[in-house]
């Protein structure tokens, strides 16, 4: 195996609330390689995007990161203002959820593209300029000269969106941080949003952590997948094992929500509510949801482990194998 890109190890992220100290992201540890595409997926509230936030040095006021972020060697939390900007501005992108909640609806679609590039010496402006052309290009918008012009209310969603893409590829990025990027399109738009991200990035042989809440499409887009519940990762594994035999319980609740591809069946829910990682107690924190859980489960928190050549953090994954696959399936 070559050396990671990136990794986390042991990321807890903490926010004070109200006098008190409250755990968003607890004991999260995932690596992305070279040119591959890493799927983060779990329900709202799971923690996912604190995370990517958390690998950005984007938190909130207020919050607190421990543990370890690396990116090709180099330790993210502890960078200085230097490291840090040279890190954010050409080893690394983030495509938000929202393009109309990130780009400035006062400045032109050319100073949004630009700005960043420019400031930081990688490009002259005719040089971003020109690049930016190329990339819209690459990734269907036509009439670049005249889009670079208008503001971002004068483009639909789908555009927008395209042109998030292009600000991320612009400054050449080794690792792009996509945080449910198609969130707020129609189906549609969300298929050729999809296609021509996947396009871009393999061309460019450029990696990706993808956060989303949709198991289908992560496992469709990604080589491997990271589940996330309550905080934590609780199942890691290549996205084809992962998607067709889930090893733990709450995987499995996913795919069995989820319509089915292939016939009718009726769908079945996972059982309560999910919780955020300050509302966990003592043991799994899937536990009031699950339908393996014992005693054990709701005492003793379980750790990740390897089986089957995957990372799962269940106390009974050996047991209940055969029929979680079963009910996913």
């Amino acid at each position: 195996m070559t050396s990671a890109l990136f990794t986390m190890e042991d990321l807890h992220i903490g926010i004070r609330h109200r006098g008190a100290e409250r755990t968003l992201v607890r004991d999260v540890s995932l690596h992305v390689e070279p040119a591959e595409s890493v799927g983060l997926v779990g329900e709202s509230g799971s923690g996912k995007s604190m995370s990517i936030k958390g690998a950005m040095r984007l938190l909130p006021r207020g919050a607190t990161a421990t543990g370890h972020i690396g990116f090709d060697g180099r330790d993210v939390l502890t960078a200085g203002r230097a490291d840090l900007a040279h890190y954010r501005s050409r080893d690394v992108a983030l495509i938000h959820q929202d393009p109309r909640a990130y780009i400035n609806p006062t400045r032109t679609i050319s100073q949004f593209l630009t700005e960043g590039v420019v400031h930081t010496g990688r490009m002259s402006h005719d040089e971003a300029i020109e690049r930016s052309c190329g990339l819209m290009a690459d990734v269907g918008i036509d009439d670049a000269g005249r889009r670079l012009g208008q503001f971002p209310h004068q483009l639909s969603g789908g555009l927008l969106q395209r042109v998030m893409i292009v600000a991320a590829l612009l400054p050449s990025p080794r690792l792009i941080f996509a945080d449910e990027p198609t969130t707020a399109l129609d189906v549609t738009v969300q298929s050729d949003v999809m296609a021509i991200l996947l396009e871009q990035i393999r061309d460019r042989q450029v990696s990706m952590l993808f956060v989303t809440h949709d198991l289908d499409l992560a496992a469709a887009v990604t080589d491997r997948l990271a589940v996330m519940y309550a905080g934590s990762i609780v199942e890691t594994g290549t996205s084809d094992e992962v998607y067709t035999r889930p090893l733990h319980p709450y995987t499995a609740g996913l795919l069995r929500s989820r319509p089915s591809t292939t016939g009718v069946r009726r769908l079945t829910a996972i059982p309560g509510r999910p919780i955020a990682a300050y509302e966990a107690q003592e043991g799994c924190s899937f536990a009031p949801r699950c339908l393996f859980a014992t005693d054990r489960c709701r005492s003793q928190r379980p750790r990740s482990r390897t089986v089957a050549g995957r990372s799962v953090a269940c106390h009974r994954v050996e047991e209940i194998a055969d029929e979680l696959k079963e009910r996913a399936s």
